[in-house]
Parts: C-alpha cells; structure tokens; sequence
C-alpha cells in the first residue's frame, strides 16, 4: 500500500491532541499495528501524517461496534495489506450482532409464551403444601423425562432444592418459572450454554417483568453496535480510500 501523500508531519502529542489520548497511547496503537509505522526524524523522533491520523479515527470509531480485540485485528490486518482477513473479521462482528437479535428475540419469544401459562398454571399444579414441585409432577407438566431437568440442574438452569425429610427434589415458583423458559428456548434451538446466562439474567433480574425492562436496554444496545458498525464501516472506508 503507498502512503497518502502530504507534507503534513505530526508530532505524537498533535496526533493526541486530536483524538483526546495520551502519547504513550498513540505510540502503543503504532506498536500494535493499528497505525502503521511511523517515520523517524535524524533525531530518532516520530513523525507522522495524516494518514495516520485516518487510522486512528478509523480504529476508534470500529471499537464501539467491534470491540477493542476486533477492531485492532482489523486495522493490523489493513494496515498488513490483508483486507480480506479484515473484511472477515468485520463479518464476524456482524454475525455475531445477528446472533444476538435472535437470541433476544427467542428470550422476548418465550416471555410471551411463559407469561399466559404462568397465569393459568396458579392453583392448577401439583404441589407440596406450603413447599413447592417435585420432580416428577413437574417433568409430566412440562412433557419432559426427569433426567432432562436433572440435567439442566448439572447445567445450572435450575437449582431445586432438598426436602429435608426425603431428600427429594423440590422447585418452586422461581424454579418453575427457570425450568419453563429454558424449555422454551431449548424448542428453539439453543444450547444449554447459552441458555444458563440468559436464566442468570431473569434470576437478577428478580423474575420475568423486571426482566421485561432489561430487554428494552438489550435491545436498545443492539441497536446502538449496528449503528456503530455502520459508523465504524465508514471511518475505515475513508482510511482505505487514503490507500493508492
């Protein structure tokens, strides 16, 4: 690649200026490979230009989108002269941000379906006076083997507890309500994996219309990494253009 043409040099600490860094921060960024290597005065001092001043506009508008990992992979790569290993690495954050709007459509998905049932099963199941579900009820209710939820309790999905007395499974509501949404998800496809950090999040949450409100702040950052990727696209796009 050959270097955009200007006479213009730049100190570190004017490359700092603009962007609001430190000049350790901007020699790091060039050590790493986000800019490129930067000429040498005879006095062994660092000069630079504008073109690396694209790059870093470039690197720092791709970070929110990407991520610092990424973004740095990606303008090493670019700066390498491997736009091809760039532009998959920028497919990946893309596919990755698909993957996480299916994610949380499937967890919105599985609310609506839970939130009927949830009302219509109080009163309805089998239970343990004053305690809660044993197993086997709860295995017939939701059409599971109880070797599935002894499984998703290895897995940390739900968490029953044991009858002091008979040392059988007990779950209550909240384990009730954890072991239904995991069979939901589950019937769409998702591993246990990424289930059990999902169930975290209702538990935290404190239970499912809490929940309802953290998805809107879910859904709300997804939306601002889409915009940040097309923001970040852009800033590279110029940084490429600079490029003969």
């Amino acid at each position: 690649m050959q270097k955009l043409q200007s006479r213009e040099r730049l100190r570190p600490i004017d490359l700092a200026r603009r962007h609001g860094l430190s000049t350790q921060a901007v020699r790091n960024y060039e050590e790493a490979g986000i800019l490129p290597p930067a000429d040498r005065t005879p006095h062994g001092y660092r000069s630079y230009t504008p073109l690396h001043a694209r790059a870093l506009t470039a690197f720092l508008a791709l970070v929110p989108g990407h991520g610092h990992p990424a973004a740095t992979a990606i303008m090493r790569a670019v700066n390498q002269g491997a736009q091809d290993e760039a532009f998959r690495l920028i497919d990946e954050s893309h596919a990755q941000l698909r993957e996480d709007r299916r994610t949380l459509q499937a967890v919105e998905d599985a609310l609506r379906e839970l939130a009927p049932v949830a009302a219509a099963r109080h009163g309805t199941a089998v239970t343990v006076p004053g305690s809660g579900m044993f197993i086997g009820p709860l295995a017939e209710e939701l059409a599971l083997r109880p070797a599935t939820l002894r499984k998703w309790e290895r897995a940390g999905l739900i968490r029953p507890r044991r009858d002091q007395t008979t040392g059988y499974r007990v779950y209550d509501e909240a384990d009730v309500r954890d072991a239904r949404l995991a069979h939901q998800l589950r019937r769409g496809g998702y591993p246990l994996e990424q289930i059990a950090p999902l169930i975290d999040q209702v538990r935290s949450a404190g239970g499912l219309e809490p929940l309802e409100a953290a998805l809107t702040g879910w859904r709300a950052r997804l939306s601002a990494r889409g915009r940040a990727l097309l923001a970040g696209a852009a800033e590279l796009e110029a940084y490429l253009g600079a490029f003969g």
